[in-house]
C-alpha cells in the first residue's frame, strides 16, 4: 500500500510509520513540528520530510490511506485534499485494528497503570520466547520501539487510550479494537487533568466493555470501586468476567516477596500498585495458556517500567527512585510506597509542578496535605519555564507552604538551587523519591543521585 501520515513526528505515529516500511509499504509523511528523538529515528529509516509544515499537494489519488494523528487540526490542508479526493483515512488506532483482524487482541486499559501492565505482559511473553506484535504508550526496556507489527504473531497487545482519536473523531481510541481479552486496571476521574466531565470519562469505559468480541474476557480489579461498579452495569454483555485483586505479600529487608502457596517471589519493584499490576498481568497471562509457573519465572526479573517507581541508584543501604507525577494521588502513593518499603529510613521527597497548575486557580489546592507522610519535603517550580514577564512566582511561595502544609517543607524556584540543598543536606538514614511530570528541568538524575548519595558517611 502506498500510505500518507499527517501528523508523522508524534511518538505512537513515527514508530508506526517505520513499522509499515519495515512491512514493505510504501511510507510518506508531513508534520508541521518534529523533533527528537523522532527526527533521528524517520531520517535513519528514509523517511523524514524534506519540508516541514503542511502541503495540500502532497496528497494525490493514488494515496491509497492516509492515517490522522491527533496533532493535526480538523481544517489541515492535507486532510481537506483528502477528503476531497476521497481517500481512505484511518485515525491510527482503527489502522492497527486493521492490521490485526485477525489476531487475538489484548487490550490493557485504565486510568493509570496500564503502561506498567502492558510492559509486564511483553516482558513475560519475550522471556517464553513466544511471538506477539504490540503498541505500548512509553519506551519499555528491552523493547526498541513503541509498536512493532508482523504479519505472522497470533497475539497484539495493545496500551488502550481513552482519550480521542482524532481531531475529527471524537471516540476514544480503545473502543476501535475490539478486543478477545480486555483489562481495566482502575477508573478514577480527576479534575486536576481530565478534559471530560466524570460523566463522560466513567462512559468511554462502559463502551469499551461493550466492543469486547462475543465470549471475549474482561478482566477487572475487583479493589476499584468505579470499576465494579461498571462492570456490573454491563452485566448484558456476553463475555467472560475475571476479577484480580492485590495478592499476599511481605517486605524484608527492602526486597517484596509475593506469596505463592507455599513459595515466596522475590520482586525487583515495590508499591501496591504494582502488586496489583502483577495480579492483573498474570490474569491476562493466564488467559494466554501461560502456566503459573512460567508466568513466576519471568516476572521475578522485571524492573519496573520507564519513570514509574523507576530504581535509579542506592548506597550504603540508601535509595534514590524517581517516578511520573500527573496527580496529587499518584504523589501520596509513591511516598507511601517507599515509606512502607523501607520503613526503617526517613525519606526526601521532591515533587516539581508546573508552574502553570500552580499559577491556575483549583489545581494547587488539590495537593493538601499530599506529602506529609514524607519527612522532608521539597516542591520545585522552575521559574524559569513561565514565558510571561508579569508572572511573579514569589507571590504564591507561601501559598504553596500553606497547601502542601508539611512542618518541613522547602519551596526552591532554581535548578541550581536544589543542587545547593544536597550540598548541605545530611543524607544519612534517608532515602530520596524525584518525582515529575516534566523532564526533571533537564536535571541528570543519576549526578543528582550520586550527590544525594555521597553525603552518606
Amino acid at each position: 500500500m502506498r500510505i500518507h501520515f499527517i501528523a508523522i513526528g508524534g511518538s505512537v505515529m513515527h514508530n508506526l510509520a517505520i513499522s509499515l516500511a519495515k512491512l514493505g509499504h510504501q511510507v510518506t509523511g508531513s508534520d508541521d513540528q518534529i523533533v527528537e528523538p523522532s527526527k533521528s529515528r524517520l531520517q535513519e529509516a528514509g523517511l523524514l520530510p524534506a519540508n516541514i509544515g503542511w502541503d495540500g499537494d502532497r496528497i494525490t489519488s493514488d494515496i491509497d490511506a492516509v492515517i490522522l494523528g491527533k496533532h493535526a487540526s480538523a481544517d489541515n490542508v492535507e486532510l481537506a485534499k483528502a477528503q476531497e479526493l476521497g481517500v481512505k483515512i484511518y485515525s491510527f488506532p482503527e489502522f492497527v485494528y486493521e492490521h490485526s483482524i485477525d489476531k487475538t487482541r489484548v487490550v490493557i486499559a485504565g486510568t493509570y497503570g496500564k503502561t506498567t501492565i502492558t510492559s509486564m505482559v511483553m516482558h513475560v511473553l519475550k522471556y517464553l520466547n513466544r511471538d506477539f506484535d504490540y503498541l505500548v504508550g512509553a519506551k519499555l526496556e528491552g523493547f526498541d520501539s513503541l509498536i512493532k507489527l508482523t504479519s505472522s504473531a497470533p497475539i497484539m497487545l495493545i496500551e488502550g487510550d481513552e482519550f480521542y482519536a482524532s481531531s475529527i473523531d471524537l471516540h476514544s481510541k480503545f473502543h476501535y479494537y475490539h478486543p478477545n481479552i480486555a483489562l481495566i486496571s482502575n477508573i478514577q476521574w480527576d479534575n486536576f487533568k481530565m478534559l471530560m466531565t466524570e460523566e463522560e470519562y466513567l462512559h468511554q469505559f462502559e463502551t469499551f466493555i461493550d466492543t469486547i468480541v462475543p465470549k471475549g474476557t474482561l478482566i477487572y480489579n475487583k479493589e476499584d470501586n468505579n470499576v465494579v461498579k461498571i462492570v456490573g452495569e454491563t452485566k448484558d454483555c456476553k463475555i467472560n468476567r475475571h476479577g484480580y485483586r492485590v495478592p499476599n505479600y511481605t517486605i524484608n529487608k527492602g526486597v517484596t516477596y509475593l506469596q505463592v502457596g507455599e513459595e515466596e517471589i522475590p520482586l525487583q519493584i515495590i508499591g501496591k500498585q504494582n502488586l496489583s499490576n502483577i495480579a492483573g498481568a498474570y490474569t491476562v497471562c493466564e488467559w494466554l495458556g501461560i502456566k503459573r509457573e512460567e508466568f513466576y519465572a519471568a516476572i521475578k526479573d522485571f524492573k519496573s517500567s520507564i519513570r514509574y517507581l523507576e530504581f535509579v541508584a542506592s548506597a550504603e543501604g540508601s535509595v534514590v527512585y524517581q517516578d511520573f507525577a500527573h496527580t496529587p494521588t499518584k504523589l501520596r502513593s509513591s511516598i507511601h510506597a517507599i515509606k512502607e518499603q523501607f520503613s526503617d529510613f526517613k525519606l526526601l521527597t521532591i515533587i516539581e509542578l508546573n508552574p502553570y497548575d500552580v499559577i491556575e486557580g483549583g489545581k494547587l489546592e488539590q495537593y493538601d496535605s499530599s506529602m506529609l507522610e514524607s519527612d522532608t519535603s521539597i516542591v520545585f517550580i522552575n521559574k524559569s519555564s513561565i514565558k510571561e514577564k508579569n508572572v511573579v512566582l514569589d507571590n504564591i511561595v507561601d501559598k504553596i507552604v500553606k497547601v502542601f502544609n508539611h512542618p518541613n517543607l522547602l519551596v526552591i524556584t532554581e535548578p541550581v538551587d536544589l543542587y545547593g540543598f544536597l550540598e548541605v543536606f545530611d543524607s544519612q538514614g534517608y532515602n530520596m523519591l524525584f518525582m515529575s511530570s516534566s523532564n526533571y528541568s533537564g536535571i541528570n538524575m543519576l549526578k543528582f543521585a550520586d550527590k544525594f548519595l555521597t553525603k552518606i558517611d
